[in-house]
């Protein structure tokens, strides 16, 4: 039934992986199972037969399905199936689309989709890396046009030593989580997370994780070789060379002097009337060709920009290659928020606010990789106003969630342990202004932000980007690129870091990949302009954390009790841990392992509510004094609890140092008082005394 099946192994990293194909998804113009270890993903590549109309880009959609299934999860929604796309899954299809969109061909318009469903997971064995390598065999074995194979690998660093792949207890310790993509001559995508790692240690893991690679290269090519279809032939979107031409010669020198600014605001307004005179000249000439002057017209704008970079050494704004644009910091901007931060490079301006909340303010997740929760969050908005747009706000893109994810990231090896700073954090990053590189911006911003809140990061983190323009074998690189740098130049290398090392890498690029030599260079350009951002920028303002929370801030207070107790704290149906929350207004937290969080805006109440809790966790002792209601009055003494479930007598005897007709005399029901224990008989009955309360109070202050 299956006369076209056909698995294809191999040894990747020291370990088995399989391809599949021929069996399932005939319909698809690529297919294949990739099953490694015992994660599985289903990768399915499709192109449509005719070109997408009225459109000046490639339509590529990659998509990373998590099915709960595959970790034996049943879905936590009411509707108890997948939803939306979680974060992990989008930045899994970012990391993915990266490498593999600039090989399909520049002048084609067919829609293409590549849909990874991940069937199952082992922890040990990464589904995007799966993911990412079926793609590529999918794509290669398909007829699609497509300039690979590339195949991906993640690299850890334990003990310094370099890990390839590494399994889920290697990638606790490693002190990175370095993603790498390329083909078998250059690298075309990094994607890291790093604990402060210096950039030669951090070419070398990229250099070892990329000889890994083109092992893979070379067996996807052979396997493409032996059962690859023929590519199908497309209609190019190519413009006219005829009609490009003509607009050059018409328009050059006056685009030219529009685009000789570092002022886009200027740039555009001066670029529009020749738009207008372009379109009056030549729509007529090609009334069918109109829309592809439009691109004619983009085509010019990067001729001339590659030329000046690559001919005469000049950038759009007058910069050296290493020149940074003028920069400003900022903090304490907003009042009542719990810390801000603003950072302001050329136009491009971020303003971050950062919050501080209870732990269970932590945000709780449902996916495939068997994380839980995480307490420390980045958003990242950007809003048409950033620049110059007019469009209604729908809520944040991929684009987004990948920028906030990548300052997320890079800031996070800073942040303390929860041990250390018992908050929930949430970092928002508002772009005021865009024009280039407001990931790096809202790195900045954040690091300012964090530091005014008052959190005790271990060290400050800065951000910038180097482009990269090439011709054959001629490359240069230029640092802190803005808007026509990234849009018409071949690469975006994000860096953030530290003065020790580096914290987040993000690579995008246009061209067929990066040779070594320009990662080092990138790396180099990148880590002086950061330590120049970090002295000179963004410690004048602000050198160290605040010493002092905001007065807005939650106060947070931590104990530790014995897990056996947990249950009396909580109380029936949490009606102890409620009336303890309502009374003190507080958030309480409790772990499994008896560790306790209290938080609240009144320090005073907080206090009382870690009181009320270590005496519910701990028996009553002779000597000690508690604050405790009184719950009933009898006539031959009152009843005060102490803490929830704890209450015990108070004889008349020992309600005042003088004698008393009656207890109404001194207390009623309701009354606070405080009281010491005196004897807890046999039964666990708590003796209380008023008397003998006061009397060790008014010997304290004596002293």
């Amino acid at each position: 039934m299956f006369e076209d099946f056909k698995v294809f192994e191999t040894e990747f990293a020291g370990k088995s992986i399989s391809f599949e194909t021929g069996k399932m998804c005939e319909l698809s113009n690529g297919s294949c199972l990739v099953r490694y270890g015992g994660t599985t993903v289903l990768v399915n590549v499709t192109a449509s037969k005719k070109p997408r109309e009225g459109i000046d880009f490639f339509p590529l959609s990659v998509d990373f399905e998590e099915k709960l299934y595959a970790v034996g999860k049943i879905p936590g929604s009411f509707l108890k199936r997948e939803g939306r796309p979680t974060e992990k899954a989008i930045l899994a299809s970012r990391v993915v689309d990266r490498p593999i969109r600039p090989l399909f061909p520049k002048d084609m318009r067919n829609d293409c989709s590549v849909v990874m469903t991940v069937l199952s997971v082992d922890p040990d064995f990464s589904p995007e890396i799966a993911g990412m390598l079926g793609t590529s065999f999918a794509l290669s074995i398909s007829d699609i046009p497509w300039n690979g194979p590339i195949a991906g690998v993640s690299v850890g660093l334990i003990d310094n030593e370099v890990v390839i792949n590494p399994n889920a207890e290697e990638r606790e310790k490693s002190a990175m989580s370095l993603t790498v993509a390329g083909t078998a001559q250059k690298v075309c995508m990094i994607e890291c997370g790093a604990d402060q790692v210096p950039e030669d240690v951090m070419l070398n893991a990229i250099i070892e994780g990329h000889k890994e690679i083109q092992k893979m290269v070379a067996f996807i090519a052979d396997v493409q070789k032996q059962i690859g279809k023929k590519k199908f032939e497309f209609e190019s979107m190519n413009v006219p060379t005829e009609l490009f031409e003509a607009i050059k010669e018409f328009a050059i020198d006056r685009v030219k002097e529009a685009l000789d600014t570092n002022d886009k605001n200027v740039r555009d307004e001066r670029l529009q009337p020749i738009i207008e005179e372009i379109h009056e000249k030549f729509d007529e000439q090609v009334p069918e060709q109109t829309a592809v002057i439009d691109e004619c017209i983009y085509q010019l704008q990067k001729f001339i920009v590659r030329r000046w970079l690559l001919d005469e050494g000049k950038r759009v704004d007058g910069r050296q290659m290493d020149e940074i644009r003028p920069l400003n910091a900022e903090v304490a901007l907003i009042p009542r928020v719990h810390g801000s931060g603003m950072f302001t490079r050329g136009q491009t301006q971020v303003l971050t606010i950062a919050t501080l909340g209870a732990i269970s303010d932590a945000q709780i997740l449902d996916g495939i990789d068997g994380e839980e929760s995480k307490r420390y969050m980045h958003h990242y908005n950007f809003p048409s106003f950033s620049v110059g747009e007019t469009k209604p706000s729908r809520g944040p893109g991929r684009r987004e969630i990948g920028h906030g994810a990548l300052a997320e990231r890079a800031l996070e090896p800073v942040i303390p342990s929860v041990e250390e700073f018992p908050y929930a954090l949430r970092l928002v990053s508002e772009v005021l202004s865009s024009n280039g590189s407001t990931s790096q911006g809202s790195i900045c911003g954040s690091t300012l932000a964090l530091m005014d809140a008052g959190v005790p990061i271990k060290a400050p983190v800065a951000g910038i980007s180097c482009g990269l323009i090439t011709e054959g074998d001629r490359w240069m690189t230029m640092v802190d690129i803005q808007g026509l740098e990234d849009f018409f130049g071949d690469m975006d290398f994000k860096v953030g870091g530290t003065h020790k090392g580096i914290t987040a890498i993000q690579v995008d690029i246009k061209n067929d990949g990066l040779t070594y030599d320009i990662i080092r260079e990138a790396f180099e350009k990148t880590r002086k302009a950061r330590i120049h951002i970090l002295d000179d920028v963004m410690l004048p303002v602000i050198s160290q954390p605040r010493e002092e929370l905001s007065e807005f801030a939650p106060k947070m207070l931590t104990l530790t009790i014995n897990p056996e107790k947990i249950r009396e704290v909580i109380g029936s149906g949490g009606k102890v841990i409620q009336k303890i929350s309502a009374e003190c207004n507080v958030k309480i937290d409790i772990e499994d392992d008896g560790k306790v969080f209290v938080s609240g805006i009144d320090s005073e109440g907080a206090k009382r509510a870690v009181q009320i809790i270590e005496t519910i966790a701990k028996d009553p002792e002779v000597g000690a004094i508690y604050k405790g209601k009184v719950t009933r009055i009898m006539a031959f003494g009152a009843f005060v609890e102490i803490a929830p479930g704890k209450e015990g007598l108070v004889h008349i005897s020992k309600l005042d140092k003088q004698r008393i007709a009656k207890v109404e005399d001194v207390v009623n029901t309701g009354d606070e008082i405080l009281v010491m224990v005196t004897e807890i008989d046999e039964q666990g009955r708590i003796n209380l005394s008023r008397k003998d309360a006061i009397a060790a109070m008014e010997a304290k202050q004596a002293k």
